[in-house]
């Protein structure tokens, strides 16, 4: 599954039914699932998209789900929709991180924003996980010595610091950098120390 979809899961059929019309009529593919335990069995992370998830559900509730995905790593954005919606619960879907907190009858504007909000952020989100994926590749194809001058390069020490430092001559570091930059793929000195720099964040 490549293009982002909208993954539906609430116990009412009549819900899942008229949401999934309603955003297939925008344009957004759309699946459904009557309960937390469904969509988890089907679900895998390397999916994009967002989820519209109700709250009160028979089995694991709204909440739980949001939660266990969030403790698997799984990247997708969660859209609450609930009748039954109070501030403690709004705050606690909201801190575990959901785009949004819709109550039912559902907005559909505000829906479909919210939905859009919600795949622009699992975009960025899955874009910034490939550069540092990418960037971690690169890396690891770096020699002893050349993760020493790199070192050496982000705590912005000079050639002839760096030789001293390691018992080699400035020529020789001069080669290592073109080296580094060649391997990850970079251009000129700062855009090599900011690579560093979000490695190490």
């Amino acid at each position: 599954m490549t293009r982002p979809t909208v993954f539906i899961v609430d116990d009412d059929a009549g819900v899942r039914d008229s949401l999934a019309m309603l955003l297939e009529l925008k344009g957004f593919p759309t699946r459904t699932f009557a309960d937390a335990e469904s969509f988890l069995a089907e679900y895998r992370p390397e999916w994009p998209g967002c989820l519209v998830l109700d709250l009160r559900m028979p089995g694991m509730s709204g909440l739980e789900l949001q939660a266990d995905l969030a403790r698997r790593g799984a990247p997708l954005p969660v859209i609450i929709v609930t009748a039954h919606g109070d501030v403690a619960t709004t705050r606690s879907a909201l801190k575990g991180g959901a785009v949004d907190f819709i109550e039912k009858p559902i907005d559909d504007q505000a829906l479909v924003a919210a939905i859009a909000a919600a795949l622009d952020r699992d975009a960025r989100e899955r874009g910034r996980a490939q550069a540092a994926a990418g960037a971690a590749e690169r890396f690891a194809r770096l020699t002893g010595r050349e993760r020493e001058v790199l070192a050496l390069v982000a705590e912005g020490r000079h050639n002839r610091e760096i030789a001293v430092a390691l018992g080699i001559s400035p020529r020789t570091v001069e080669v290592y950098k073109a080296r580094m930059m060649e391997k990850l793929q970079v251009h000129r000195l700062p855009d090599l120390v900011r690579l560093v720099l979000e490695q190490q964040r």
